[in-house]
Formats: structure tokens, sequence, C-alpha cells
């Protein structure tokens, strides 16, 4: 029997902005400009799906060999919010989601506030989510680790059993699982782990969520 749902608790990039390959790709073209350069395959901008910045950043010091300089994250955000400016969309069906949802809800990142107010702001979404933003910069916990979600539980006076996590990374489903929350996976995350399998909940996209029990009830 399934536990009853009474929060819905959202990644950002991926899950309600398709930032993912953008953001990958501006990481990807400042790591090009290192010397030596740092030439990421796909397989490798896989793992950073995400991943928290720090994770990311130690990452390519390892495979520079030698520490990044001081202004590299700076560099790489810069790109990034130019990209975002220009080509950002929302993840479809996304607003319609948010518009129908008849449960408290949030939003729960591992990447910054700001950050996510720009995408989110971009992509016409930010109206709907207003107070409802929650940055593991903030909270001090970052995916995979569940700090961030229990945040964001409590925050939203919902037990944790009782939320749902709708992901699209590695991390967010382990953070989602860890916190012994419902999660839904969108078909963006690589084949799951054989013991995550029976835990998580496959959907096709965020318009399968607006037909489920808990939302149309």
């Amino acid at each position: 029997m399934r536990t009853t749902v009474g929060a819905v608790i959202f990644d950002c990039d991926g899950t309600l902005v398709d930032s993912e390959p953008i953001a990958l790709a501006a990481w990807a073209d400042e790591a090009r400009t290192l010397d030596p350069p740092v030439l990421l395959n796909n397989k490798q901008l896989h793992v950073l799906t995400g991943q928290g910045i720090a994770f990311t950043l130690s990452f390519l010091a390892r495979h520079s060999g030698r520490p990044l300089p001081a202004d590299f994250e700076a560099r790489a955000r810069k790109r990034m919010a130019l990209a975002f400016r220009e080509h950002l969309q929302p993840i479809p069906g996304a607003l319609a989601l948010l518009q129908s949802l008849k449960l408290p809800y949030c939003v729960a990142s591992n990447g910054p506030r700001h950050k996510m107010e720009l995408t989110l702001g971009v992509t016409g979404l930010l109206p709907w989510l207003d107070g409802r933003i929650f940055s593991a910069y903030e909270v001090g916990s970052f995916k995979p680790d569940p700090g961030l979600f229990l945040h964001a539980a409590r925050e939203l006076g919902v037990a944790p059993q009782h939320c749902a996590v709708v992901e699209d990374s590695l991390a967010g489903i382990e953070a989602g699982l860890a916190a012994g929350m419902t999660v839904y996976a969108l078909p963006t995350v690589a084949p799951l782990p054989p013991q995550w399998v029976a835990r998580v909940q496959a959907i096709d996209s965020l318009d399968a969520l607006r037909r489920v029990a808990w939302n149309a009830g």
C-alpha cells in the first residue's frame, strides 16, 4: 500500500527547467580554457549532473591535475547565466503541473538561490515558487545527503514519509530515498542501481503527475 502524499518537493535543474544541458556545456566550455585544457566526454558530464558545486570543482581539479584558478567558478557561472538568458526553457508540462497542484509544494536544489531565481524567472515559473525555494547553500546540506529534503519537509509542515520528491538525477534520487520520501524519476536519469528500482516510480513526463491519485483527488 502506497503512503499518502501530502506535499511535493521538486528539484529545479532538469526537473522544472531544462538547464542541465546548458549548465554542463558551460562547465565544459570553461574547462577547455584551463592550462592544460580539460576535455570532458559525455560520460564525465553525466557524472556531474545534479551534483553540488564542491563536487564539480573537485572533479575538474582532479582531471586538470592542478588546482583550478581562483576565478574559475565565477567565470563558469557568468558563462552559464548568459546562456540561460538566451536559451533556457521550462521542462514541458512544468507550468501546467504547478498550476494544477492541490498540495503544498516547493523547490529544493543543490544550486544557489540566485541561480534558481534566475532560471525560474527566465522560464516564467518564479511566480509559482516565490517564497518556496530552498537552496543547499543556505541549508548546509547537499544531495545525495537527505538534509535538504528533510529541511524542505519541515518548512512545508509535512512529515517526510508523506512527501513526494520529483528528481532527474541519481544524487537527488538517493537523497529522496534516504529521506524516506516517495521518489518520482524523470527519464533523464541514468539506469537506476538494482536496489533502487522497486523503490522509485519512473514517470515519462511531468504531465504524468497531473494524473496521479494524490493530485487528481
